[in-house]
């Protein structure tokens, strides 16, 4: 598989290199500017929101897919991403772990059990990332489908701890999802793109990739 890699420089660019290792990556995307050896199947972007106009013009140039996880995405923005999905096929996640989408369909399936509780969510990352709340703590409230509170912590090094606490007068019941390493988000971006290459144009979750493209509610 040929790939476009928007961000090579950063941090998980290099995860997404090395992880993507058995793959031909022929074009790359930054703030140095673009370099190219050839037409990428799939595009993948783990960026900042500002990259996201530049790879949306490459990937119209090349006609390929898209895997994007870019998190801080106005709505705006992800509308253009979804747009997309009308000509080529486009993966979008907030977080490309498999544990945290499989927390996402936990909560869907369960969360309206405790209706009557309180919850509130909690999540650290590292002192670099801008965004907060965190995309995956935005993901998870949506998939609880209710209001509540979310706590963001912006310390050290960080890839992703975030925690669903529920509490009654005498109860408190947790769900937590930590990431030990930004490798883990790089092997799920590894499977999105193997899917997007070999699929129709559409707008694809992570969840879809895992449950082999069925839609998701």
């Amino acid at each position: 598989m040929k790939y476009g890699l928007v961000g090579a420089s950063g941090r998980m660019g290099g995860e997404i290199r090395r992880i993507f290792s058995a793959h031909e990556l022929c074009y790359t995307l930054d703030i140095t500017g673009e370099t190219g050896e050839g037409v990428p199947e799939v595009m993948v972007d783990f960026s900042q929101p500002s990259a996201l106009g530049a790879t949306l013009a490459a990937v119209r140039r090349f006609s390929c897919s898209l895997v994007i996880g870019t998190t801080g995405l106005s709505e705006a923005q992800l509308e253009e991403v979804k747009d997309l999905g009308r000509s080529v096929p486009v993966v979008q996640s907030f977080n490309f772990a498999a544990g945290v989408t499989l927390f996402k369909m936990i909560l869907r399936e369960f969360g309206p059990l405790f209706a009557d509780w309180d919850v509130e969510i909690c999540e650290t990352h590292h002192n670099k990332k801008k965004d907060a709340p965190s995309g995956t703590a935005i993901l998870l409230r949506d998939a609880l489908g209710r209001d509540c509170p979310a706590h963001s912590l912006r310390m050290g090094g960080v890839p992703g701890d975030h925690s669903v606490i529920f509490a009654s007068e005498g109860e408190l019941f947790s769900l937590t999802h930590r990431a030990i390493s930004r490798s883990v988000f790089a092997y799920g971006a590894l499977r999105a793109a193997e899917f997007a290459a070999a699929a129709q144009p559409g707008f694809y979750s992570f969840e879809e990739v895992l449950t082999c493209g069925r839609k998701t509610s």
